[in-house]
């Protein structure tokens, strides 16, 4: 065993993954577009199921919507093994050091952002997220905005995963500076 903790790595000796979040398909203005669409709670209630504007057009919507959602979840193209990688589809990473954005399948890293590089996150839902329900998390360093991810599902969840991150993150570093810890 060569952890004290299970599960517990220096971020000096590895990056270990801590959460990997997808994004909904309202990380995509489409997506957003058809979210606005289907909050429409114009509609009457038929033994007790409402019927409403918003749901006949998620269920009218399906064969518009679901070559979207694919393209999302398919890392090459034009074939799933053989092609090229496909920028849609990718993924959002929280390592004990930094938070990714990644191609999903090996495909490297697209943007990434360190735990101590932000100080505050934000939860900001666009119009036709919160159908979803989704967010866009926005991390900030004082004023200054230093990385986004948009469409998060569930924003809060990954949100409190990525503060706790950083906290133990900054707390290690800390220590380390006044020679408390190894």
């Amino acid at each position: 065993m060569g952890q004290a903790i299970a599960g517990v790595v220096s971020d000096t000796e590895k990056e270990v993954t801590v959460m990997t979040v997808w994004p909904s398909i309202a990380a995509t203005a489409y997506g957003r577009w058809w979210g606005r669409r289907y909050a429409n709670n114009v509609g009457v209630t038929l033994l007790g199921v409402p019927v409403t504007v918003g749901r006949l057009m998620a269920l009218v919507s399906i064969p518009f919507i679901l070559p979207v959602y694919i393209h999302m979840l398919v890392p090459k193209l034009p074939l799933v093994v053989f092609g090229v990688y496909n920028p849609g589809c990718r993924r959002y990473r929280l390592t004990n050091r930094r938070v990714l954005v990644e191609q999903a399948f090996g495909g490297g890293e697209q943007q990434s952002v360190s735990l101590d590089r932000f100080d505050a996150i934000d939860v900001e839902v666009a119009p036709g997220e919160e159908w979803y329900p989704a967010g866009d998390l926005v991390f900030h360093h004082g004023q200054i905005e230093t990385f986004r991810l948009l469409g998060v599902p569930h924003p809060e969840a990954f949100r409190q995963v990525c503060l706790n991150a950083h906290a133990g993150f900054i707390g290690v570093k800390q220590a380390r500076e006044i020679g408390a810890a190894v």
